[in-house]
């Protein structure tokens, strides 16, 4: 049974795992994906996160992770070293996304990738109502203390991968703790009322 307090964004990851792959946690935060996957998955995951803080309540949960950048310390690991690389939320808080994105796919067959979606509703209406730069669960902080660079929607990921000539072969979306499939036939609706998207890509 899935813990109780976790996000439901790492219960949907975690389905989409299979048992006893090999998996990268990328900005794996306090450990509690990784912990999950370990006692229920039968996986080993490794980690890379940049909070000592963090690093060390991993390591308390006897998780292996070690404190690096996606941007510059991903070199380290060599190609295909894991079946899945994860990260949840951070993409549009690098500098160079596309650069993470190459290597991510340089290192996992497959990376699994969510990204709070600017384009929805409230975003929208934020910006058109009051003017401002919006504040949501999914996007809390305000513009002059926010982590986030380049903010992008769901749509523009679908573009994104097309351009790149990445496989996106599947898209998800939770609302009210209920999943649903992303894909082109539905992607405006999807890109207007989803506050999450959720990617798995591979190469072609």
């Amino acid at each position: 049974m899935l813990i109780t307090n976790m996000k439901e964004e790492f219960k949907v990851i975690a389905n989409l795992i299979e048992e006893n792959t090999r998996v990268l946690d990328v900005g794996c935060g306090d450990g509690t994906l990784m912990d999950y996957l370990k006692k229920n998955k039968n996986i080993d995951p490794r980690g890379l996160e940049l909070s000592k803080r963090k690093i060390q309540e991993s390591l308390g949960k006897g998780l292996s992770v070690i404190e690096g950048n996606a941007e510059t310390d991903l070199k380290q690991f060599p190609d295909k070293s894991f079946n899945y690389a994860i990260l949840s939320q951070t993409l549009q808080a690098f500098y160079n996304p596309e650069k993470v994105l190459d290597e991510l796919l340089r290192v996992a067959n497959i990376a699994i990738i969510t990204i709070p979606n600017f384009a929805h509703i409230n975003v929208r209406l934020q910006l058109l109502i009051k003017g401002k730069m919006p504040v949501t669960k999914n996007l809390p902080d305000e513009w002059y203390n926010t982590p986030n660079l380049h903010m992008c929607s769901i749509k523009d990921f679908f573009e994104f991968c097309d351009k790149k000539n990445l496989n996106l072969f599947k898209a998800l979306t939770i609302k009210n703790q209920k999943i649903s499939e992303i894909n082109k036939r539905n992607l405006f609706s999807k890109n207007l009322f989803s506050e999450l998207g959720i990617f798995l890509i591979k190469k072609k």
